[in-house]
């Protein structure tokens, strides 16, 4: 019997709460978890026969209200086309991160992030801008996150490492924005909302250009630096369009912000250059990958955002993210094929660490990880007739050994997780 015949109805997850069955779209749902919050009482998904505990989380915001949320570390217990199916953390760089770097209270629905770089910048000290990267992070044992590391976790978080071919023509930078915004809620950094520090450009349109500078001026006051007084740092998430040199110093110019560039210094200039010269050389040769940043910057008395440290993250034009040549190979058959998966990402481990660059869901039995190995070194043992890798139970994992030729086929699609695979992702990006 599948898995989702015990709690994924035609209408949506079945939960029990106080002993009775509700589905997500059905009468009194609402009303019963309100009842839950108070009561502090914790639903139970229906996903798998035995059930598996939920917490019940209240929404930030002026309109209020209450959602289901899965307890910490708990993902990878529901059934695969389960909404709250996550994969085992230890499959990505998750696994480092998380109970350290990455602390989520049930009893408040908050989450608590360690971050290995300031957001802020005290009078009269001179802070030397950064390429944040993996050769340069303060944090490699996953105590506090990168840059790096709080990009991709924010990306997971927005359910924007799922992939389903319903999805296709309705990923636009404004449902990535969307869904950013909405996974920033309810995450705090040294006491402060991450959400009222992050900055993401609204999509532009030329008739509402007055409203849009407006709200970004707005935003942007916090930053704004005064005389003796500690400046606070923002933080960015933008789709770059140019880096190069400007009329004084260079300039970062991102996409739907037309009318203001953000500055850097040669410095940081010529360390992005040589930090990332792979990433750079893709992005610069390839037209139809994006590159996203995520950055500090400050706000000068005149207005100027300058950048303080950053690190960009090359996606594919299903805003997906990608290590390299090859990984963008993999992530483009897998969309080609019509494939159901969940791309892996590093957060703060080095790329030689990474267990999976993918993970289908629309196979057979248990999900099925994708690793490309490029080295001899890094080679596990190759099966003969079909390139894969068997690994322990439960998971079998697929290998394309880099070194010896091209990609092997992947794994068989299952027709029924294929058709089915809507379920994956917890909300549907439109």
């Amino acid at each position: 019997m599948e898995a989702s015949a015990y709690g994924v109805s035609a209408t949506g997850t079945v939960y029990v709460i106080g002993g009775q069955r509700f589905e997500v779209a059905s009468r009194g749902f609402a009303e019963a978890i309100a009842n839950a919050y108070a009561a502090r009482q914790r639903p139970r998904c229906q996903c798998v026969p035995h059930g598996v505990e939920m917490y019940v989380a209240r929404l930030a915001g002026p309109h209020g209200g209450y959602i289901v949320k899965r307890m910490p570390g708990t993902g990878s217990c529901h059934a695969y086309d389960c909404p709250s199916y996550e994969p085992l953390a230890d499959l990505s760089g998750l696994g480092q991160v998380l109970g350290t770097a990455i602390r989520e209270d049930p009893a408040t629905g908050q989450t608590s992030l360690r971050l290995g770089f300031s957001l802020t910048k005290l009078p009269g000290r001179s802070q030397m801008p950064s390429a944040g990267g993996e050769s340069e992070s303060v944090c490699t044992d996953g105590t506090k996150l990168s840059l790096r590391g709080l990009l991709h976790y924010l990306w997971d978080q927005a359910e924007l490492t799922k992939w389903h071919p319903g999805f296709t023509g309705k990923r636009t930078w404004g449902t990535v924005r969307r869904q950013l915004l909405s996974a920033s809620e309810d995450k705090f950094a040294r006491g402060d909302s991450l959400r009222s520090r992050l900055y993401i450009p609204e999509t532009f349109f030329l008739e509402q250009c007055d409203a849009i500078i407006a709200r970004r001026s707005a935003q942007w006051l916090q930053a704004l630096s005064a005389p003796s007084k500690p400046q606070s740092l923002m933080l960015l998430i933008g789709e770059v369009k140019e880096i190069a040199p400007a009329r004084y110093g260079f300039k970062v110019v991102v996409k739907h912000l037309p009318d203001q560039a953000f500055s850097i210094d040669q410095q940081l200039y010529r360390r992005l250059g040589r930090r990332f010269e792979t990433e750079l050389a893709l992005w610069g040769s390839c037209d139809h990958m994006h590159m996203v940043i995520i950055a500090t910057f400050s706000v000068s008395e005149l207005g100027i955002p300058s950048i303080r440290e950053l690190s960009p993250m090359l996606v594919s034009r299903q805003w997906l993210p990608i290590e390299d040549m090859l990984d963008g190979q993999l992530v483009d058959q897998l969309v080609i094929q019509g494939r159901t998966f969940i791309k892996s990402l590093r957060y703060n481990l080095p790329r030689a660490r990474l267990d999976a660059n993918a993970i289908l869901m629309d196979c057979d039995g248990a999900p099925y990880p994708l690793r490309i190995s490029q080295t001899a070194e890094d080679s596990p043992l190759e099966c003969p007739t079909t390139g894969s890798v068997v690994t322990p139970e439960p998971l079998q994992t697929w290998v394309w050994l880099a070194h010896q030729g091209p990609m092997p086929s992947l794994p068989a699609k299952n027709l029924f997780r294929a058709d089915s695979g809507l379920k994956v992702a917890r909300h549907h990006p439109s």
